[in-house]
């Protein structure tokens, strides 16, 4: 991997500022001295919606954007910000167009496919991107990638996974590596049975027992469609082939990962649970900036364990390898069904397990199609996504009416 040097002060954008992880990086962005005699400057905030904790995040930080994606909030995003000198859009456009602006480091934290287009416009600028949206990589993993790599930016894994395998993967004998260990929490349903998982709320479901995240991820995480989406995405990050990826469910989220080498060296990361680590891993990389994660207590931890995941508990693990074995826009069909499914969920229309059965049903659907091999294009990612999440409909409003 090559490595570039951070310049004197580092021009950050933040594609999703007002979720959890956006809210985690400008936090870091705080505790390194906020922004007046320090290495960063904010570029570009972006919202979903949220036009009140992005106006409050904009008063703060002072970027010199701020857009929102839904373009019927632009006057009230205007209106908030009266008098201050800060430019404003709404719209996916205007999303794209901060992500376009002239920032040295990208941070693609906006949930789901929505993410996709401004994080590729990012890369295509020559940014380094903080990944911390999964489905770019598992939707278009060989488009995002080939065009970080020809713009000449860097690929920045923000996922604790990831980014623990980033610390301590050699690039230079990728060779060398027997086998990268993504450890998993387990989720809340870890312990539950089959039955009473049929049975579980959302409420249930969002409840994580380590991690501070947003529903969607809360919802992956208990299914275990999060560490599925994790693997593949780790097959684009790392030169490695998919087979040389395990998943190893250890509920203390104490090591974020593992990579394994031809010599039986085994090399963890490890911290407390908390994503500004990773983030601020990313914010300074090569360098190192402070954190305000708590520091890891192992007198506390005490002891650490280890577990095989269930698949039979846990079928979005198998979908996954399916998946990625598949290839083509298997991955991105997996995505969309699952983002549909778990949105389906939480809404009350389905029940718990219905939402690997959904995924299931519309992998081998599109399993039955003339697909293209190998994805080249945003447009084929994005083709694949539509129809999945049309065929994902479809059984939501079955599975409903059963």
């Amino acid at each position: 991997m090559e490595t570039r040097r951070a310049g004197a002060r580092r021009r950050i954008t933040i594609l999703g500022s007002t979720g959890s992880i956006g809210e985690s990086t400008l936090s870091v962005l705080d505790h390194a001295g906020g922004l007046g005699e320090t290495e960063f400057e904010i570029e570009a905030l972006t919202a979903n919606r949220n036009i009140e904790k992005l106006a409050e995040q904009a008063r703060k930080f002072r970027p010199k954007f701020v857009a929102v994606a839904d373009s019927t909030l632009g006057e009230e995003l205007k209106a908030a910000l009266a008098g201050t000198g800060i430019e404003t859009g709404a719209g996916e456009a205007a999303v794209e167009e901060a992500a376009a602006r002239d920032a040295d480091w990208v941070m693609a934290a906006i949930v789901g496919a929505a993410g996709l287009k401004p994080t590729l416009k990012a890369a295509q600028r020559g940014a380094d991107i903080a990944l911390a949206n999964k489905e770019c990589l598992v939707c278009a993993g060989d488009v995002v990638t080939k065009a970080i790599r020809e713009a000449g930016g860097a690929l920045l894994p923000v996922d604790s996974e990831h980014n623990a395998i980033f610390q301590v993967f050699d690039f230079d004998q990728p060779e060398r590596v027997s086998r990268l260990i993504l450890t998993a929490s387990g989720g809340p349903f870890r312990t539950w049975t089959r039955e009473a998982m049929g049975e579980a709320t959302p409420a249930q479901a969002v409840a994580h027992p380590n991690w501070s995240m947003g529903a969607k991820i809360s919802v992956d995480s208990a299914t275990m469609m999060n560490k599925g989406l994790e693997l593949i995405e780790a097959s684009h990050i790392f030169p490695v082939d998919h087979e040389k990826i395990e998943i190893l469910v250890h509920p203390q989220s104490v090591i974020h990962s593992m990579v394994e080498y031809c010599d039986g060296s085994v090399l963890a990361q490890l911290g407390t649970p908390d994503m500004r680590t990773p983030i601020a891993t990313t914010l300074a990389w090569p360098k190192r900036t402070p954190s305000p994660s708590a520091q890891l207590d192992f007198a506390k931890v005490a002891k650490l364990t280890f577990e095989d995941p269930d698949l039979i508990r846990f079928p979005a693990l198998r979908l996954a390898r399916e998946a990625i074995s598949a290839g083509g826009i298997m991955p991105a069909v997996l995505n969309a069904a699952n983002e549909v499914a778990v949105a389906a969920f939480l809404s009350g229309g389905i029940k718990f397990l219905d939402i690997a059965a959904i995924s299931e049903q519309v992998l081998e659907r599109s399993g039955r199609l003339n697909t293209p091999a190998r994805l080249t294009t945003l447009e084929e990612a994005m083709d694949a996504d539509g129809r999945a999440r049309a065929m994902a409909e479809e059984c939501v409003a079955a599975r409903a009416a059963a």
